[in-house]
């Protein structure tokens, strides 16, 4: 076998082990996307792509709106959206690792955004509080949470009557989530689905908390 072949099946593999073992492990521990990965998290370098158009768009956020970015990472989403809800609104980065959040102050400086409340906390650790938010989003992070079903209920307590909330979820990422799985924990938190875009292993879903 060609040496060059043998070495590229053996990067395959490692890459799939590596996935394969972070994924079981975030079963049982807080393993965000390290740092240092940032870049990987967002490639576009701030500029607003079609992908993050596409979430703000599905979010419907309006003026004045106070949004949530639950594992907000390096800030891709962050920033468009602390821009929709204007001066008047505000937009929470949350994230377990200070370093991320740096990222995002770093961003929203150079933006000239001033509508960022930045917390360092992990899902589920109950300190978002009761009805504070019209819209929250989780991008490919419910994976990366040991207590799935705590997390779930605490954005149902977080978001105000009629909020609603947004998961994306991508097989590129190793903690990927099926369709099913985000299901049966929104539904459990007692979320109403909304709608469903994309496919089997890429999609967005929004899900509304009841008014009553």
């Amino acid at each position: 076998m060609n040496a060059v072949l043998l070495l590229l099946i053996i990067l395959v593999a490692l890459v799939v082990v590596i996935s394969l073992a972070w994924r079981f492990a975030s079963r049982r521990y807080a393993l965000p996307c390290p740092v240092w990965m940032k870049g990987m998290l967002d490639p576009s370098s701030g500029r607003v792509d079609a992908r993050t158009q596409k979430t703000v768009r599905l979010l419907g956020v309006r003026p004045g709106m106070r949004v949530l970015d639950a594992g907000c990472g390096p800030g891709r989403l962050t920033i468009p959206l602390a821009r929709c809800v204007g001066h008047e609104g505000e937009v929470t980065a949350m994230d377990l690792q200070e370093g991320m959040l740096e990222e995002v102050r770093k961003r929203a400086g150079r933006a000239d955004l001033g509508n960022i409340r930045y917390l360092r906390a992990g899902i589920g650790e109950g300190k978002l509080g009761s009805s504070i938010f019209d819209r929250a989003v989780l991008v490919t992070v419910i994976g990366e949470i040991p207590g799935r079903e705590a997390a779930l209920r605490e954005m149902f307590s977080a978001l105000k009557p009629g909020g609603i909330l947004l998961v994306e979820e991508t097989i590129r990422d190793p903690h990927f989530q099926t369709r099913a799985k985000v299901t049966q924990l929104a539904t459990a938190a007692g979320f109403v689905g909304k709608e469903f875009t994309g496919g089997r292993f890429s999609y967005a879903m929004t899900w509304e908390k009841p008014e009553s």
